[in-house]
């Protein structure tokens, strides 16, 4: 908005002129979303407390977990306000790509907060259905990759890290590859979302890496000289990236062990949802292995925790499923599993930032 109706002024008053650089907008809108958070964040929980609004916690699951039964959740309707007003506030309203991003923040927190409403305040203790919330996820990505594909000049290659001469195209088939990476990462966040700050803090993480990304791919001097895919126009998703690091760290403030609020789902689907939205625009789809390798580690020790138990008859690989629960079982205290899932966050963010350079 800002961009939209100051910088036209720049001809007639030269320091309008700073509006047209990205970094200066993304730099505000990382305040913006941070300052969003961290005022209403007091305000919010306590709405969310007078509501009674509180988590539900497993008993089958870690004991030391009991003692967070009725923490105010759903606090990613906090995260999702500020990226949104943030984005609106320092984005070029006129990009598509940063509608593309808004689409599926809202979108996928919509039906996160279905979830989280039938199970917080209609009591139906298992919320919306796992088939249900995956219907509802893919039709909204299935409508991105659409609109996305569509858009003139995108392309529909693969971009494949370390291999710069290796792009397969996929044609129309690259709309079913989005849905994929864009539900897969929803999900994968979703599952880490189990410890205080553990979800939010690699997700802060991942978002500043994509944050290079955008507008490295949106700089086409940069993109060039990198021999990447220049894709004209995703430098503004830059501003997006940079809320939910603003709002990310926000939230962290409440969040951080021991936590007041939780994010719920409508926290971290949205929040997964926009991260493979962001890559998929920014032709990093392959790299978000990468970068979201915490995700995906927690992903797959359910999958692969399921799977064994079904083939072996009631056999385990982990103590319990997701990972950070299984560590939690083996006798690491909350915070050291946090803080060291954090770090092995922040590793793989600069082993993908090095896939620029090594091609």
């Amino acid at each position: 908005m800002f961009y939209n109706l100051l910088y036209p002024l720049h001809t007639s008053i030269s320091a309008f002129n700073v509006f047209r650089y990205i970094t200066f907008r993304t730099i505000y809108a990382v305040l913006t979303a941070f300052l969003i958070a961290f005022l209403l964040g007091p305000w919010f929980i306590r709405k969310l407390s007078q509501m009674q609004v509180g988590q539900y916690v497993r008993d089958d699951g870690p004991q030391t977990h009991l003692k967070k039964a009725g923490t105010p959740t759903m606090g990613g309707t906090l995260i999702i306000f500020a990226v949104a007003v943030s984005t609106l506030l320092w984005a070029d309203l006129t990009n598509f790509y940063v509608w593309m991003v808004l689409l599926v923040l809202v979108g996928f927190g919509a039906v996160g907060f279905m979830d989280d409403y039938l199970k917080q305040v209609v009591k139906r203790s298992k919320g919306l259905s796992g088939r249900g919330k995956l219907v509802f996820q893919s039709i909204l990505a299935l409508i991105t990759g659409v609109l996305v594909v569509s858009h003139p000049g995108f392309n529909t290659q693969v971009t494949l890290p370390f291999f710069k001469h290796i792009s397969p195209d996929l044609g129309w088939w690259y709309v079913l590859f989005a849905v994929f990476v864009i539900v897969g990462a929803s999900n994968a966040v979703n599952l880490t979302d189990g410890l205080d700050g553990l979800a939010i803090g690699p997700m802060t993480i991942a978002a500043a890496t994509y944050m290079i990304f955008a507008y490295v791919a949106g700089n086409i001097k940069v993109a060039d000289y990198l021999q990447l895919q220049y894709v004209a126009g995703c430098g503004e998703v830059t501003v997006f990236c940079g809320a939910i690091i603003g709002a990310g760290l926000g939230f962290l403030w409440f969040n951080a062990y021991p936590a007041q609020v939780f994010m719920g789902d409508v926290g971290s689907l949205s929040l997964g949802g926009s991260l493979g939205a962001v890559a998929v625009i920014t032709k990093q789809e392959i790299v978000l292995v990468i970068v979201g390798g915490l995700f995906v580690m927690e992903a797959l020790s359910v999958i692969f925790q399921v799977g064994y138990f079904k083939l072996t008859h009631g056999k385990r690989i982990f103590r319990m499923a997701p990972l950070h629960h299984h560590f939690e079982l083996k006798g690491w205290p909350e915070p050291k599993v946090i803080v060291r899932f954090w770090i092995i966050a922040i590793a793989l963010a600069l082993l993908s930032m090095s896939t620029l350079k090594l091609r």
